[in-house]
């Protein structure tokens, strides 16, 4: 079906303006008075993490495009240049409402609980000022490199994204009216911790100061011959999105090491001072960087607020923070049989991080030591610094079994990470692949190939989140352990589609993007406007990270005027609009943003009363429907179906964390007044932890089917 009626670009928003306004409903969580102190400074860190790579890729990205001459309109009608436009007065809004959330809310309510962080070293007490000069002298000055910029000395190369204090500096046998001033820079080390602990002040609040303040204090020692006329720190965002041209790249490693350097040099597309910095300062800085007004931020406050996670850290205030949560057993694990054994008597449901991330690593852990094991086959695109999983693959390569993995050299900002543990698996005897030439592996699949009494059989682990154990307790993710020897199949045909490039002819259960998955969404979606046409009964309920692909929405806008009813959770980037007469009145989107944040993706589509749901790791977004090797798999076991509805018709149901997008694109929490509340995160935290300490349940649920085994290990 062609959906051309329904592409009208002022059916769709900007996906750039739109990210802006989820990065503002962080914003709102760090601005609630309800959640606890500390809790709202880790918000407001996120916010800035996020604003950063914002710039350093979105905003990059545009100005490659404006650079290029290129001036095709997104599909919301939008040029390049006039995204730029409207992107900058609502990043300026953006920073000042974080600084005013800084300022006016949360320093005054942390100095009532007795911590004070001081914000100029002038506000020092006679201790305090003692303290952090010995500080400086012995902790500091030997890290620092103080650099002048002179005739003989060109601008020093500022690193993307480092915290810097810039200064004006006279020679001292100078008259003072001789306005021979020369500019002076030195970075703040991010080696030495950005906030420093100093004796308390006469009220006994626990004090800290930032670096930046215990160097400008001490700025004049770094130029003894020279009087220093101001000084002020600033702080760059380059342009840090990787363009490989992958045709031309003989040697994808080698290419992606040497674009990691370039990232440290790209264009400056944006500046951060302080307010009220000098003019002549902020003149010699615009010039070098050769940076616009409209990429330049004044800021009420310390530039990047990401320190702030360091003070969510500080000890001794824990009853400021959400208690922290324990994963739960996994009800269908608790038992003496090993996992092969449970994973036989009946597909698995994990949702992280109510459920442990255990049980995934044990897969893994457990398919290395075990005898009978023959081959372990792995997707990697994000894993944490000391990855068990990667220990474990590593292990099975020297216990001589035949090891995969596909890692994914293109994940964003994990590059360098990734490509020290492909050079590390390597060594250690594992098969790597180094992912599909201009493809991105975004897929999470393993395949464990074991050998048993009647033959070969094949068990997958299929997730929506990457094989992390440090981010599964933060992320909410679901996965499914099967050894359904279909998905098996289909399992063994994913990895050599990606070793290979051999794509079988059909496949049994899994979804697989590039090649088909946007044709199966476009025909669910369809099929539901069709029952809908014909008077019956139909829905979908989609749960992403992101929408914003034009076919996805206008095919969905096209369900909507047939009469099927919509009910999105979208946690990002949200293209659609809602409540647009005769299309999208059908549609309701919803935001969560909460402790946790939200990543599972799941689709359910009524289908004539034979539900189908299906989980995965792709979001409605062209990325990863055409330049990703995604896998989209179902959930077909009745009661696993009821668990996936579950979690939601939870979400569907939470008036404390939805977010409810509103027809001129705002969004709105909803008015809790006279409603039971629910918070969908704490439900399944709930939820999980007496589903674990009440096991017996579950296993009366789970009968031992032994699945029967594809292959004859004689054949």
């Amino acid at each position: 079906m062609k959906y051309t009626e329904w592409m009208k670009p002022e059916y769709y928003r900007n996906r750039e303006l739109s990210w802006i306004d989820f990065d503002i409903r962080v914003l709102e969580e760090a601005r609630d008075k309800s959640i606890p102190l500390l809790e709202r400074f880790k918000f407001l860190s996120i916010t800035a993490s996020n604003l950063d790579e914002f710039f350093m890729i979105r905003v990059a990205s545009l100005k490659d495009m404006v650079h290029a001459g290129y001036k095709k309109p997104d599909i919301a009608g939008m040029t390049p240049q006039e995204q730029l436009d409207a992107i900058s007065p609502k990043t300026h809004q953006l920073v000042q409402a974080q600084y005013n959330t800084y300022n006016r809310s949360l320093l005054p309510m942390l100095k009532n609980i007795g911590v004070n962080i001081i914000s100029e070293h002038e506000m020092l007490t006679k201790e305090q000022q003692s303290f952090v000069d010995d500080f400086f002298e012995e902790n500091v000055y030997p890290v620092l490199t103080p650099m002048a910029m002179d005739s003989s000395r060109p601008f020093p190369l500022i690193r993307n994204k480092t915290l810097n204090i810039g200064a004006l500096i006279r020679k001292k046998d100078k008259k003072k009216n001789k306005e021979e001033l020369e500019f002076a820079t030195v970075q703040v080390p991010s080696v030495l911790p950005r906030i420093v602990a100093v004796p308390e002040d006469k009220e006994g609040n626990k004090c800290f100061i930032l670096l930046e303040e215990i160097i400008e204090r001490n700025i004049g020692k770094l130029f003894l011959s020279y009087d220093v006329v101001c000084a002020c720190p600033y702080r760059i965002m380059r342009n840090a999105d990787l363009t490989i041209d992958e045709d031309e790249a003989a040697d994808l490693l080698k290419e992606i090491q040497k674009q990691l350097k370039k990232r440290q040099w790209g264009e400056v597309i944006r500046l951060e001072v302080q307010e009220n910095m000098d003019e002549r300062l902020l003149k010699i800085l615009k010039e070098e960087f050769s940076i616009r007004q409209e990429g330049i931020y004044e800021i009420n406050g310390p530039l990047d607020l990401t320190f702030l996670m360091k003070l969510y850290g500080v000890d001794g205030y824990d009853q400021y923070k959400v208690k922290p949560y324990t994963p739960a057993a996994v009800p269908a694990l608790q038992n003496e049989d090993d996992i092969f054994t449970n994973i036989r008597k009946g597909d698995i449901l994990l949702h992280h991080p109510y459920m442990s991330f255990d049980p995934v690593v044990n897969f893994v852990k457990q398919a290395a030591k075990d005898p009978n094991v023959l081959a372990i086959k792995q997707t990697l695109y994000r894993v944490s610094g000391n990855s068990p999983i990667i220990a474990a693959l590593a292990q099975a390569a020297e216990n001589g079994k035949q090891v995969s993995v596909l890692v994914e050299l293109k994940a964003r900002f994990d590059e360098e990470n990734n490509i020290v543990w492909a050079k590390m698996l390597e060594k250690a005897g594992c098969h790597v692949i180094y992912g599909l030439l201009g493809l991105k592996t975004h897929s999470k699949i393993t395949l464990v190939v074991r050998r048993e009494e009647t033959g070969i059989r094949r068990y997958v682990h299929l997730g929506t989140g990457n094989y992390n154990d440090s981010t599964a307790k933060l992320y909410t993710d679901c996965g499914l352990l099967t050894c359904d020897a279909r998905i098996g199949e289909d399992a063994t045909a994913v990895f050599n589609m990606l070793s290979g490039y051999s794509e079988p002819s059909m496949w049994n259960k899994l979804v697989v993007a590039p090649l088909w998955m946007r044709d199966r969404f476009l025909h669910l979606i369809e099929m539901e406007a069709e029952h809908a046409r014909k008077g019956e009964k139909a829905r979908i309920v989609a749960k992403v990270n992101s929408l914003c692909d034009r076919d996805i929405i206008a095919a969905l806008y096209a369900a909507s005027a047939a009469g099927v009813q919509i009910d999105l959770i979208v946690r990002g980037i949200c293209c659609l609009k809602v409540g647009i007469p005769g299309i999208s009145e059908n549609i309701t989107v919803r935001s969560i943003v909460g402790n946790f944040l939200e990543h599972a993706r799941i689709f359910y589509f009524y289908s004539n009363g034979n539900e189908e749901i299906y989980m995965g790791s792709a979001d409605w977004m062209p990325r990863n429907l055409d330049k990703r090797v995604e896998i989209i798999f179902p959930i077909e076991d009745e009661r696993l179906k009821k668990e996936a509805w579950h979690i939601l018709d939870t979400q569907l149901r939470d008036n404390v964390k939805a977010h409810i997008l509103q027809p001129d694109g705002s969004y709105e929490k909803i008015d809790k007044r006279g409603k039971v509340l629910v918070n969908a995160q704490e439900t399944f935290c709930q939820e999980a932890t007496e589903a674990a300490e009440a096991p017996e349940k579950i296993k009366d649920q789970r009968v031992f089917i032994p699945a029967e085994p594809l292959e004859d290990p004689k054949e």
